[in-house]
Parts: structure tokens; sequence; C-alpha cells
């Protein structure tokens, strides 16, 4: 498992939430645990692109930070759920303001994203 070698720096609320937010899925998660999605297979499908082993470090982080709980059910095959603290609930207004944001800028922030990924591409054929 990894381990962290450097003291993550928490001197502000956006240090704060960048550390407990950080990785490429956890929004999604939090949103999709949220709209009733709590089966691990059900969030693989909403989340496509997430190779499976990455979704579930990233569970684990989340439930390490009070944000989702895990249930193991005991049945064969077992049976997992996850679901948000109340902790964790308080993240779906900021998620949803995000969402909203991102709705109204959708054309700028489509432009410089594939701008920007078109620079990639072009960096890597020479």
């Amino acid at each position: 498992m990894y381990e962290r070698k450097i003291i993550p720096n928490l001197n502000c609320g956006l240090d704060l939430i960048g550390e407990v937010l950080y990785g490429k899925w956890k929004i999604r998660l939090l949103w999709f645990i949220n709209e009733g999605h709590k089966r691990p297979s059900e969030l693989q499908r909403k989340i496509p692109d997430a190779a499976r082993r990455v979704l579930n470090i990233q569970l684990k982080e989340l439930e390490e930070h009070n944000l989702v709980t895990r249930k193991v059910f005991p049945v064969v095959p077992p049976k997992v759920e996850y679901s948000l603290t109340e902790f964790g609930k308080t993240l779906i207004p900021v998620i949803a303001t995000l969402g909203r944001w991102a709705d109204e800028h959708e054309d700028h922030l489509r432009h410089v994203i594939l701008k920007q990924s078109a620079g990639y591409e072009l960096d890597e054929t020479h």
C-alpha cells in the first residue's frame, strides 16, 4: 500500500479540501453514491473509464476521510454497499454548485480542455 512520505500542508481550507477530494473520480463517486448507486459494480458502470482498482482505492480514501461508509453483508458472494455519512452529505451542495458553474462555462471549459489535449497530442508526435 502507498505510504505518504511528505507531510501534507494543511494551512487553510483549500489545502484541506484538496487533501480530501484529490483524486480523479472522488467527486463523481460521492455524487453517484448520493444518487443511489451504492454497489461497486453500479459505480463502475457509472464511471466506465475508471479502473476498478482505482475506484476501490478512492472509495477507501473517502471512507478514511469519513465521507462514506462501507457496509458488507454476510452473504455469498459478498455484497458491499457504500453510503454517504452525514459529514459526506455536507459536500453534496458544494459539488452541485461546482457542477452548475461548469454547466454555465461549458463552452469555454470544453474549448480550453480540448485545446490542451490537442497540445499534448502534438507534443507526443515530436
